[in-house]
């Protein structure tokens, strides 16, 4: 038993000397509800920048906006090491938004339409294909 006491305080001891890390989803940091996500959350999202080296084992991450409830300092087994690679970066499509915030899409075809009454309102449906 001593042995493994041993094995998991220096697995928890070692600094971490690079700059980004994977943050684990788990119920005890309440990330888990923070995401919203219960069936499909992955084990680790990220990755973080490291702000700051708080004490032996706690490390003050840069969160998301979306993870700004919750405290930023983490235990040093929460946290995966980050390798940059670039196929990790997705690049988004370029997308042309006019004034009125609506994007022109070609149709294909048309298949089918309808008129729906809602509350004294008539609404055109159109089914694309």
């Amino acid at each position: 038993m001593a042995l493994f006491e041993a094995l998991y305080e220096k697995r928890c001891r070692i600094p971490i000397c690079y700059d980004h890390v994977f943050l684990r989803v788990s119920h005890t940091i309440r990330v888990g509800r923070a995401l919203r996500a219960k069936k499909l959350t992955p084990k680790f999202i990220g990755s973080y920048q490291i702000l700051h080296h708080r004490g032996p084992v706690d490390y003050e991450l840069a969160l998301s906006p979306q993870l700004s409830g919750l405290h930023n300092i983490f235990h040093v087994s929460q946290l995966r090491k980050y390798v940059p690679d670039p196929s990790h970066v997705i690049k988004p499509d370029a997308v042309e938004i006019r004034d009125d915030l609506l994007v022109e899409v070609p149709a294909t075809c048309l298949e089918d339409t309808k008129v729906k009454e809602l509350r004294g309102k008539f609404i055109q449906l159109v089914k694309v294909v």
